[in-house]
């Protein structure tokens, strides 16, 4: 480059730098030939700025501009001046370079799409040519958005007496949920590491070897299905707090949510941030991640209908089912009889075995089963369900499971379609998660958590007995109906770790042989402890406004986990299989 720097960057430069002399480096964005006078847009990571070119510049320097094409590497170097015609779309509109120095240094064939802001190429198309696709300025900046958010982050934390320290990515598999990635050793034969679906076990560990706070800009890697806010591999800003309890964890949350938001975005987060327990989510919002920026609680019938006259409600109660219902304001004139067709094939899609609904367009509403109702119970559940005329009720009969889950997801369907969603920042805490679930096809109850997480003081007592009465200290962070975070206060009792594992269904044997390297551990003094992961790539797409993680992360995986720019994963040579001890068995169909 013959001695010559790069002294600014193309987005920097404003009218205060009239008369300075600039090196500028990047891309072409597009040429204006006009004839003896061309314009030429070069693009870096800060933004545009024009180059000119008239009867002023070198016929030399001229002329190589005429070959300039569009995303060619190119270095000017001239003076900035005044534009005869300001471009207020862009920060640098005012000012233009006048060129006395180019060079070209590089050369770009024709891209297969156009580097463009909101760009409407094929996304595989994009994310096969990714190393193009992250030229365009609006990943460029979710990109550097991230940065700032991991640099945030890395101060809150040091600020508050956090140590960052690594754990391993190559650890031993141990059940956690989601299937491991598997690493087959050389030298150990036929054994193999697991890639970390999170640091769970060391940073438990940490804390019973003195490092009272610990920190991690973790990399995690689960092998389940993916979907818009799901990758295989995946970052978390992974924390660890030794004596202390709930109210502790969630303040340090808090306290970083707050900072993030003011730092990076301007936004005042009001704290203490609201709370509400697993079983209100559920019963008020159908989800445990609920996005509280609207209203349209579910409400519960079933006291209403249970001897109604119509079989559907008052068979499901006597059945230990229940009928809850939503209300959708002033929606009648959006969703006609076709449009709740619609809305009953997505509820059964979902599970339920169909849905009711009340229309009330005309002074008299239109309702699927009011002939078998009395005025009475009709009056109460206009009176439950707050309808009035302009409103939509819909009703689903179900197990109660069932029709929480698919009213939950009704309900943020109708919102979006009648765009009632704020654009605001909602964070919930969302607390005392059951412990156990009941698996319907095994007929047992499964962990919900890890099972290192310690039940509520209250529910010890129910763990043979009566498992749905245990709940957890555990907590999640949400924001606009996504989850953050998750986490919880750490069993640190043997005897109660012990007895967890029982109710698990693990053996003595099967739970030292998966954990014994952690309860071991635990005879040795281990400090009340508890911490939390928060999910850096959702809070980055959150923050960015994004819909998709694969929109806040540089080089992502696309629905079947293969990455198509360097399309892996791929097959490897049968020598790499021989060091390992690996044949590869073809188990489809022939």
């Amino acid at each position: 480059m013959n001695g010559i720097k790069r002294t600014d960057y193309c987005g920097t430069l404003t009218r205060e730098n009239e008369g300075k002399t600039v090196t500028v480096c990047g891309w072409v964005q597009r040429r204006r030939d006009l004839g003896s006078l061309i314009f030429v847009d070069l693009r870096d990571r800060t933004g545009i700025v024009q180059l000119a070119f008239d009867d002023n510049t070198d016929k030399a320097v001229f002329e190589k501009a005429v070959t300039l094409r569009s995303e060619f590497v190119a270095m000017a170097t001239g003076t900035v001046r005044i534009r005869s015609s300001i471009n207020t779309e862009i920060p640098t509109g005012e000012i233009e370079i006048e060129v006395g120095d180019l060079k070209i240094l590089g050369l770009s064939e024709t891209p297969p799409f156009e580097i463009l802001n909101n760009s409407n190429a094929n996304e595989e198309l994009r994310l096969r040519y990714r190393y193009l696709d992250l030229r365009r300025p609006d990943i460029q900046q979710n990109i550097l958005m991230r940065h700032k958010i991991v640099k945030v982050t890395r101060d809150y934390f040091d600020e508050n007496g956090f140590i960052e320290i690594e754990t391993p990515t190559l650890i031993k598999s141990t059940p956690e949920g989601a299937r491991d990635y598997l690493v087959p050793s050389r030298i150990h034969k036929g054994s193999f590491f697991a890639l970390p679906q999170s640091p769970q076990l060391y940073k438990q560990l940490l804390m019973l070897s003195g490092f009272d706070r610990y920190m991690q800009i973790a990399r995690c890697y689960r092998d389940e299905d993916l979907r818009a806010d799901r990758q295989p591999e995946f970052t978390q800003i992974d924390l660890e707090m030794s004596f202390v309890e709930m109210e502790d964890v969630l303040k340090i949350g808090e306290g970083f949510v707050k900072r993030l938001f003011k730092e990076i975005m301007g936004v005042d987060i009001s704290t203490p941030l609201p709370r509400l327990t697993y079983t209100q989510a559920m019963n008020d919002y159908g989800s445990d991640k609920p996005d509280t920026r609207f209203d349209m609680k579910i409400k519960d019938l079933s006291d209403i209908v249970e001897n109604c006259g119509f079989g559907v409600f008052s068979d499901t109660v006597k059945n230990g089912g229940t009928v809850r219902a939503i209300t959708a304001k002033n929606a009648a004139g959006v969703y006609t009889r076709k449009e709740i067709d619609k809305l009953t094939e997505e509820a059964k899609g979902i599970g339920a075995k169909g849905l009711a609904f009340i229309r009330w367009s005309e002074d008299t509403p239109t309702c699927s089963f009011a002939k078998f109702m009395t005025e009475t119970e009709m009056a109460a559940i206009y009176e439950r369900t707050g309808a009035e005329k302009g409103d939509v009720v819909l009703i689903v009969a179900d197990r109660k499971n069932v029709a929480l889950s698919v009213l939950g997801a009704l309900r943020l369907t109708v919102a979006k379609r009648l765009d009632i969603i704020p654009d605001k920042y909602n964070f919930l805490w969302i607390t005392e998660f059951p412990f156990f679930e009941y698996n319907e096809e095994t007929g047992n109850w499964d962990a919900m958590h890890h099972p290192f997480t310690s039940p509520l003081d209250e529910c010890i007592q129910y763990l043979d007995t009566a498992p749905e009465k245990v709940f957890a200290k555990a907590y999640d962070l949400v924001l606009n109906g996504v989850e953050l975070s998750s986490g919880s206060i750490r069993i640190t009792d043997p005897a109660l770790q012990s007895k967890m594992f029982k109710a698990l269904g693990l053996s003595d044997e099967e739970a030292e042989e998966k954990f014994g390297f952690l309860t071991g551990a635990f005879k040795y003094g281990a400090p009340p402890h508890g911490g939390m992961g928060i999910g850096l790539d959702r809070l980055v797409m959150l923050m960015c406004g994004c819909d998709s993680l694969r929109d806040v992360i540089a080089f992502p995986k696309i629905s079947n986990s293969s990455e198509l720019m360097s399309g892996a994963p791929a097959e490897v040579d049968t020598a790499q299989l021989t060091d390992l001890s690996i044949a590869v068995i073809n188990t489809e169909e022939k």
